[in-house]
């Protein structure tokens, strides 16, 4: 199976942001969520309903608030007088993609009621469990320029994402093709896939060959943001309050199957490894009030501490497995 058509069609109303599709498309086969900061007006929006899209999976988009409720992300159980019953009335994420726009402008109990669904792929109401649509994605927003009305995201959930993926201006000549598109009728798209297809694509990228190599990098990555000292790194040991959970190293193992995949190999190689170090890890590095003083951002630190672990360099071959 081959996710070409797929970056295809969704590119046929995208314009750039290569980046930006390449990780929905790894976070939607390695099975993870991503978050997704930007200012408004970069497609974010678009990009996730053009992959559903192209999947032919269903989109949900729920505008995050201050008044919101977990009745509102979840679902709730409602009266019904004429049977004298109770009926669940299942809620928004019950859907292949959701965008959850601008996450950070709900309060602490709308975020956790995010947390099982993102974590366990389902949610309780009352006292049924319901399992939510395969293959299940969020998305998540949030705008680095506004934080009046806002409230930051826990480490607990935050941690929760596969991926962070910083979204830029587009260039003038991509931005070009976007104005000349808007000022014409779109194509309407067309599905090349299905949800089924997608399931069996995430097994298939459970059985991508990854190297004991590339996991003991992945996880001197990780203890590296811990102890920076330990590394010869002691100029960094002030900016790091927590370094990265295991989930990093994780995570970043299961995005390197899924990229090596969407590349065309059935085996990583340790390029994709770190073409996705710094968006997965980024935001689980919680940086002293010292960094945020001195203008040190957490891509400055993962840049120094990828120098500073070795990459396996030896030709990395499919073992044989039973």
């Amino acid at each position: 199976m081959d996710t070409e058509p797929i970056l295809y069609e969704v590119k046929k109303t995208i314009v750039g942001q290569d980046a930006l599709l390449e990780r929905l498309l790894v976070a939607l086969l390695a099975r993870g969520h991503i978050l997704v900061e930007g200012v408004p007006g970069l497609a974010k929006t678009l990009a996730v309903k053009a992959l559903a899209g192209a999947i032919g999976g269903q989109f949900h988009r729920v505008q995050f608030t201050p008044d919101l409720v977990p009745a509102d992300i979840v679902g709730t159980r409602v009266y019904h007088q004429h049977s004298g019953e109770f009926q669940v009335s299942l809620g928004p994420v019950f859907t292949n993609l959701l965008l959850a726009d601008e996450i950070n402008r709900a309060p602490a109990k709308v975020q956790s009621a995010l947390l099982e669904v993102m974590q366990e792929q389902q949610v309780t109401i009352g006292r049924e469990t319901h399992q939510v649509p395969k293959p299940f994605l969020v998305m998540a927003t949030q705008n680095p320029i506004e934080s009046e009305g806002t409230y930051p995201l826990p480490e607990a959930q935050v941690d929760r994402f596969m991926m962070k993926v910083l979204v830029g201006y587009p260039s003038p000549t991509e931005e070009f093709v976007i104005v000349e598109r808007a000022i014409v009728t779109a194509a309407a798209g067309q599905a090349v896939a299905d949800p089924e297809r997608l399931v069996a694509m995430q097994e298939q990228v459970d059985r991508v060959y990854v190297d004991p190599a590339l996991i003991e990098y992945a996880v001197r990555l990780a203890n590296t943001t811990r102890d920076p000292a330990a590394a010869g790194l002691g100029e960094l040991a002030r900016y790091v309050s927590f370094g990265a959970s295991p989930r990093a190293s994780i995570n970043l193992i299961l995005a390197g199957r899924a990229l090596a995949f969407i590349r065309g190999r059935d085996y990583v190689v340790p390029a994709d490894v770190t073409d996705l170090v710094l968006d997965v890890f980024r935001h689980r590095l919680v940086l002293s009030y010292e960094a945020l003083s001195d203008d040190v951002t957490a891509d400055h630190i993962l840049t120094k501490v990828m120098a500073s672990v070795p990459v396996p360099d030896a030709p990395l071959q499919r073992a044989a497995r039973p």
